[in-house]
């Protein structure tokens, strides 16, 4: 049995210590909408916000999920607002990712 707060955050304590006591409810968070887009790179998806209640407030209620097959060892994802541009900081040594997705991936998403 678990004990919910109004936020949603779930609390049931187990006997198995690899399993996370405190969790959201199905119902929170967000679900793709229209499906998975396969690009050169990887895949991407349009999320939808599920309507619950908020844990920090100015939820963004549809988000860009941009996924990237980089290397083997490698996966990169980035959520994105596709309706406004915000600022993300420049790292000198990191250019953005070109080419094809790798292949033999030692990962599953």
């Amino acid at each position: 049995q678990s004990l919910c707060t109004l936020r949603g955050c779930c609390w049931s304590p187990q006997s198995d210590t690899n399993v996370p006591w405190c969790f959201f409810s199905s119902n929170h968070g967000y679900q793709v909408d229209g499906g998975l887009r396969t690009t050169q790179e990887g895949f991407q998806a349009t999320l939808t916000r599920l309507s619950s209640p908020s844990l920090f407030g100015n939820d963004i209620n549809t988000v860009l999920l941009t996924a990237e097959y980089q290397t083997q060892n490698r996966f990169r994802f980035k959520i994105t607002d596709p309706q406004m541009r915000r600022f993300e900081v420049p790292h000198e040594h990191v250019g953005p990712f070109s080419g094809p997705a790798a292949s033999n991936l030692k990962y599953k998403v």
